[in-house]
C-alpha cells in the first residue's frame, strides 16, 4: 500500500503541474493577444492542435500536455506496487492452497490487483496516464478497507466453493469489474470536461475571431486595471484548470464505451458460469438469491447503457451517468450485498 500510495502522490503532482501549465499557457496567450491588438495587426484564424495519446487514439485537448516525469514516476511505482501486490495475491494462494478468492479479503485483494492490471494494460493502447489518481486512489481505499474491515485468517473451502468453476466465475468477475472501474473514471471525467466545454462556449460571447475589423479598438479604450476576457482564472477559483489538457468529451466518452463493452462481455459470462455452477452445486439454474438477482441488475443497467447509446443516441452527460450508475450498482453488490444480505452466496468470511 505504501508504493500505491507514492504513486498516487505522483500522479497527483502531475496533476498540478497540468493546472499549472494551463495558467501559463493562458497568460502567454493573453500576452501575445494584446501585443497583435496593439500592432493593429490583421487577424487570421486558428489553428487546433491535435497531438496522439497512442497509436489509435487522437488526444484532442484543448490545450496539449507535453511530457512529464511525474508521469513517469507514477508509472513506475505503479508496476512496482502491482509486482508486490502480484506477489502477495500468489502467496496468500499458496498458503491457503487454493485460488485467494474465497472470502471477501481475498477477493479485494485479487480484485484490486485485476484493476490495476487493466488499467496497466489499457496504457499500452491509449494514454490514460492521468486516471492514474483515481486508480491508485481506490485501489487504496479498498485494500485499506479490506486490511481493516475484512481480514480473515486463511480457511479451508465450504463444499459449495470446491468446484473449478470458482477458478472461472469468480476471476472474469472480477476483471470484469477491473474494466468498469475504468469505464467509471473515464465517465467522470467526461462529466467533468463536458461541463468545462459547456462553460467555455457559453463565456464565449465575444465576435468570432476576424469579425471585429483590425483597429476598430483605438489603444486605450479598455480601462486600467479591468480584467480582459480571456484573462487566465486564479486557481482557487478554477481547481479543475488540468481539463483543459485532457481528451474532449466526446473523445473520453467513447473510449468508456469500448471499455464498458468489454466489462459488459465479461459480466456476461459471469452470469452464465454463475448459472452453471449453481446448477452443479444446489441443482438449480437461478433460484432468485440476493446475489443473483443484484449480478443481473448490473448486467441490465450496462445492457441499458449500451443499447441506449448505439440505438437511441443516449449521447453525452446521459451516458455517462448510467455507466456510473452501472459502477456504483458494482460497489453496492461487492460492499453492502456480500455483507449485509444473507444468502446461498455468503461466503464473506467475516
Amino acid at each position: 500500500m505504501a508504493v500505491y500510495a507514492l504513486a498516487f502522490i505522483a500522479f497527483s503532482f502531475d496533476l498540478a503541474k497540468r493546472s499549472a501549465a494551463v495558467s501559463q499557457a493562458q497568460g502567454e496567450a493573453l500576452r501575445t493577444t494584446r501585443r497583435e491588438a496593439m500592432r493593429s495587426s490583421g487577424v487570421s484564424g486558428g489553428t487546433a492542435t491535435l497531438t496522439r495519446i497512442s497509436a489509435r487514439i487522437v488526444n484532442d485537448a484543448s490545450m496539449p500536455y507535453g511530457r512529464s516525469p511525474s508521469l513517469r514516476v507514477g508509472v513506475s511505482l505503479t508496476v512496482l506496487a502491482w509486482l508486490i501486490h502480484l506477489v502477495a495475491d500468489v502467496l496468500r494462494g499458496l498458503a491457503a492452497g487454493r485460488v485467494p478468492w474465497a472470502n471477501m479479503y481475498e477477493f479485494a485483494m485479487t480484485g484490486t490487483l485485476l484493476i490495476v492490471t487493466v488499467f496497466l494494460i489499457v496504457l499500452t493502447r491509449a494514454d490514460l496516464r492521468f486516471l492514474g489518481t483515481f486508480v491508485t486512489g481506490m485501489v487504496l481505499v479498498l485494500l485499506g478497507i479490506a486490511a481493516l474491515r475484512f481480514y480473515v485468517e486463511v480457511a479451508p473451502l465450504p463444499p459449495a466453493l470446491q468446484s473449478a468453476w470458482l477458478v472461472i466465475h469468480v476471476f472474469v468477475a472480477s476483471l470484469g469489474t477491473g474494466f468498469f472501474a475504468l469505464g467509471f473514471a473515464l465517465s467522470a471525467v467526461q462529466l467533468l470536461q463536458f461541463r468545462r466545454e459547456a462553460a467555455a462556449v457559453g463565456a464565449a460571447g465575444s465576435p468570432p475571431a476576424g469579425s471585429v475589423p483590425a483597429g476598430s479598438v483605438p489603444a486605450g479604450s479598455v480601462p486600467a486595471g479591468s480584467v480582459p476576457a480571456g484573462a487566465p482564472t486564479p486557481a482557487w477559483k478554477n481547481p479543475l484548470r488540468f481539463l483543459a489538457t485532457l481528451p474532449s468529451a466526446a473523445t473520453l466518452e467513447n473510449l468508456a464505451y469500448r471499455v464498458n463493452i468489454i466489462g459488459f462481455i465479461l459480466w456476461t459470462f459471469t452470469l452464465m458460469a454463475g448459472s452453471i455452477w449453481a446448477e452443479k452445486a444446489w441443482g438449480r439454474y437461478w433460484g432468485w438469491d440476493t446475489k443473483e438477482v443484484w449480478t443481473f441488475i448490473i448486467w441490465t443497467i450496462y445492457a441499458g447503457y449500451i443499447h441506449a447509446r448505439a440505438t437511441r443516441g443516449w449521447r453525452g452527460s446521459r451516458s455517462a451517468w448510467l455507466a456510473i450508475v452501472g459502477f456504483s450498482a458494482v460497489m453496492f453488490n461487492f460492499g453492502i450485498v456480500n455483507v449485509f444480505f444473507k444468502g446461498l452466496h455468503s461466503y464473506s468470511g467475516l
